[in-house]
């Protein structure tokens, strides 16, 4: 491996363990420090933190991954997403951030909900809790699957320690340096890391495509444009809907719904500085989002063109941004562009790992174990949760044949379905009840697992799979509204105001 390879990632993980200490010395002596950065990120901070956690390996190698075999069809995600995230930040940001200071400074969703409605507040508490940990498990393996298929790519033969394979270490590796800035620099710690981190994601997606396009090899617009539209499998891979059923198409956008629901973007929202702020934070995120997205769709498209003119095999599509990094680019570059893969998966983990220590502790340390703890006591055991959950999550990521896309799919739809329209009612309507609250999460949470479980997902009624995550958010909305009509009673709900 090229000694510029290293430089680069060298650097970059030196800055993000600095990043993390540094954080430990401002904002890690109380539990609203540890877990919310005191409520004082500025615009920029929150938006690309909001939108690191997010996209997550996913962006560089799942959408990259899905679009390079099936063309632009599976865009579809991606649009579907920047729209779901738009909304987002318009109904759900500023209302969520009043809310959770107003609602006895909350500062976990789970806590936010047993204030909301406090006649179920123990049933809301640990439901919760229990589902984002069990989902976050899933979802941030996803990430160190991510991890290991870099190293496991890039560094063949390089890291077989002490009896791992290349993947294996790849995982324990990332997850190594994760913990170490999360666990001493909390929540503050994740924000800048995650700001830097998202300002090298959309630099690399920038300059991706530009040099496989132009660069040796690529051939230009016009050659690209050619190769691919003789593509014959799939047929019309440049089309949007060519061959694309509603089913399918509804399952793509519905990627959208999801983010109500995820709790590691969303409490960006309560650590945003004010409410004032969230419409410069929302502008900021969404332009950074689109960028990102476009670069990744063009990375993945213009790729496969580059891979059919160059006659490369691609074993594993979803690592084609690592194989053009190596054959593409000077090993300074190359070590960069890794170091966005790393940037992106380690942001998100970082981020879930966080939120599920901050259920952990606030929902069942405080809630059952220790009602009087201290803030230090506070804060070590959240420590301690953010390393128990990360080994947990590298053990469920040693498969290397693990595909980032579909562990992201079924942690993503698990979230959306129990948590957003929960989210969305706790924070619009007034009519809604704790007993409502309740079984919409159970509802949403459960019929996803199902789903999943019968393979409905991947065929429905003989046809295309349906995304789990659109019945599982019906039927949570609808249990919701018919349990709140039946069991509301003025005394049963805090009302809501207007943020």
């Amino acid at each position: 491996m090229a000694v510029g390879v290293w430089i680069s990632l060298g650097l970059y993980f030196l800055l993000m363990l600095a990043i993390g200490f540094y954080a430990m010395r401002q904002a890690t002596s109380s539990s609203q420090q540890y877990l919310l950065a005191d409520r004082g990120l500025n615009p920029a901070v929150a938006a690309l933190s909001a939108g690191a956690s997010d996209m997550s390996g996913w962006l560089l190698l799942g959408l990259p991954g899905a679009i390079f075999i099936a063309g632009l069809q599976e865009a579809w995600i991606g649009i579907g997403l920047w729209c779901g995230a738009l909304v987002n930040w318009i109904v759900v940001a500023p209302r969520l951030r009043e809310q959770t200071e107003r609602y006895d400074n909350a500062l976990t969703i789970p806590a936010f909900l047993a204030s909301r409605f406090p006649t179920r507040a123990m049933a809301l508490r640990v439901v919760s809790a229990v589902v984002i940990v069990v989902f976050f498990v899933v979802y941030t393996a996803s990430g160190l699957v991510a991890g290991g298929k870099l190293f496991d790519m890039a560094f063949s033969g390089l890291f077989n320690i002490g009896g791992l394979s290349d993947y294996q270490t790849g995982v324990w590796l990332t997850l190594i340096i994760v913990l170490i800035y999360t666990s001493v620099g909390g929540f503050l710690a994740v924000s800048l890391t995650d700001f830097v981190q998202g300002c090298i994601m959309m630099l690399a997606l920038v300059i991706m495509p530009v040099v496989v396009l132009y660069g040796q090899g690529g051939g230009g617009l016009a050659q690209a444009t050619e190769t691919l539209s003789s593509i014959t499998e799939p047929a019309g891979y440049l089309s949007w809907t060519q061959g694309l059923t509603f089913v399918a198409w509804l399952s793509a956008v519905a990627w959208g719904l999801g983010y109500f629901g995820q709790p590691h973007i969303i409490v960006r929202f309560m650590a945003v500085r004010s409410v004032k702020d969230v419409p410069a934070a929302r502008n900021i995120g969404m332009a950074w989002m689109f960028i990102s997205l476009f670069g990744a769709i063009a990375m993945a498209v213009f790729g496969r063109a580059y891979a059919i003119r160059n006659g490369l095999e691609i074993q594993d599509p979803e690592t084609i941004f690592i194989v053009l990094a190596n054959l593409l680019f000077h090993p300074l570059i190359t070590g960069f562009l890794y170091a966005a893969l790393l940037a992106a998966v380690m942001s998100t983990i970082s981020s879930q790992l966080l939120v599920s220590s901050s259920s952990l502790v606030e929902d069942c340390y405080r809630l059952f174990l220790n009602k009087e703890a201290t803030e230090k006591q506070s804060v070590n055991v959240g420590r301690i949760s953010v390393v128990a959950v990360g080994i947990v999550a590298a053990i469920i990521a040693r498969n290397p044949d693990s595909e980032v896309l579909t562990l992201v799919s079924h942690a993503w739809a698990g979230f959306g379905a129990a948590f957003g329209p929960l989210v969305i009612l706790a924070l619009t309507w007034r009519r809604m009840s704790g007993a409502g609250a309740v079984a919409g999460l159970l509802a949403g949470a459960v019929t996803v697992i199902i789903w999943i479980g019968m393979g409905w997902n991947n065929s429905f009624l003989g046809g295309d799979g349906v995304y789990e995550i659109i019945p599982g958010f019906i039927v949570s909305w609808i249990a919701i509204y018919a349990v709140s009509l039946m069991t509301q009673s003025q005394g049963e709900f805090r009302a809501v105001e207007s943020a």
